[in-house]
């Protein structure tokens, strides 16, 4: 068996910004909040006295347990420098909506922020599309889009 399963943002606050994910994008908790620390933990990432809290959220459109978002903290967060858009790994999570301008709006009066300008495109199969990047209030890339 092989199937995707989560993923990872590590927040400076992470209670806020699952509270973001859940208002704005939908989100659902599972019922696992997590409050882990432990000498596997340390083990497993590297990272000595490891305590991480957060939860896992479920993605919108999909079964009521995955593929979720985890939003963890660590009591000790690295500087992960500033998001981009074309910068190397990780770029940003993408949500489909049938209203991308109204979207964008929720995430402005959540705390987030906007990249880029909103574009509208037709696709040579004629397909419409809307885009624009933004970002949740800890500034991790969020593509908005729409397809008609």
């Amino acid at each position: 068996m092989l199937r995707y399963v989560h993923t990872n943002i590590i927040a400076k606050d992470a209670k806020k910004l699952i509270e973001f994910y859940k208002n704005v994008f939908d989100c659902k908790s599972i019922g696992e909040p997590r409050d882990i620390r432990g000498e596997w933990l340390d083990q497993m990432t590297g990272v000595k006295n490891a305590h991480i809290t957060g939860e896992h959220i479920c993605l919108p459109g999909y079964d009521e347990d995955h593929p979720t978002l985890e939003i963890f903290s660590y009591d000790e967060i690295l500087d992960g420098g500033t998001p981009n858009t074309n910068r190397a790994g990780f770029a940003h999570l993408a949500f489909e909506t049938d209203d991308v301008e109204g979207k964008l709006k929720e995430v402005l009066e959540a705390g987030g922020s906007q990249y880029g300008e909103l574009v509208k495109t037709l696709y040579e199969d004629g397909r419409k599309a809307v885009f624009v990047y933004a970002a949740d209030p800890e500034g991790n890339i969020i593509e908005i889009q729409s397809w008609s």
